[in-house]
This record gives C-alpha cells, sequence and structure tokens, in this order.
C-alpha cells in the first residue's frame, strides 16, 4: 500500500482549527480527511518523520557540502573521484 504525503492537508487543517474557535480538532480532521491522531502530534509539535535528520548519519551539514565540493573540484580538474583519495 502506497504511503499518503498528506502534510500539506495537515498544515492546512491546523491552520482552519486556528482561526475558527468553534471548530474542534476532531470535526476539522474529518472534514479535511486528515487523520486524528497525526493532527494531535502536529499540534503538540512533534515533527514530520521525514523533517527529522536520521540517527545514523556519518557527517555533518558541513562537513557533507566540504566533501561534494572536493569531489566537484577533483572532478572539474580532470581526476576521477576515487574512494581512497576522497576518504575521510
Amino acid at each position: 500500500m502506497p504511503q499518503k504525503n498528506d502534510e500539506v492537508q495537515v498544515q492546512l487543517t491546523l491552520r482552519a482549527v486556528q482561526n475558527d474557535s468553534k471548530l474542534s480538532l476532531r470535526a476539522a480532521a474529518s472534514i479535511y480527511s486528515v487523520d486524528l491522531e497525526k493532527l494531535s502530534r502536529r499540534r503538540r509539535g512533534k515533527q514530520s518523520r521525514r523533517d527529522i535528520p536520521t540517527n545514523s548519519r556519518k557527517l555533518s551539514d558541513l562537513e557533507e557540502s566540504v566533501m561534494v565540493q572536493y569531489i566537484l573540484d577533483l572532478d572539474t580538474k580532470g581526476f576521477p573521484p576515487c574512494l581512497s583519495s576522497v576518504e575521510v
């Protein structure tokens, strides 16, 4: 079963609940066809799983961008970026 990505719907639903004080979270979830549990988690401030960086990352964002730049520099100079020259 393909995973349904409805973050836009969740954000729209939260905005509707915020703008209309009489609209309950349960009613808004029903109107916008959004999972009530997901909606309540987002309202409490919990981020979506796809927005959270993984725990198994070996490099920080800065280190990764430096490595990519180094590999691109090697490539523009005509050197093949083999594993031994790129290893940390």
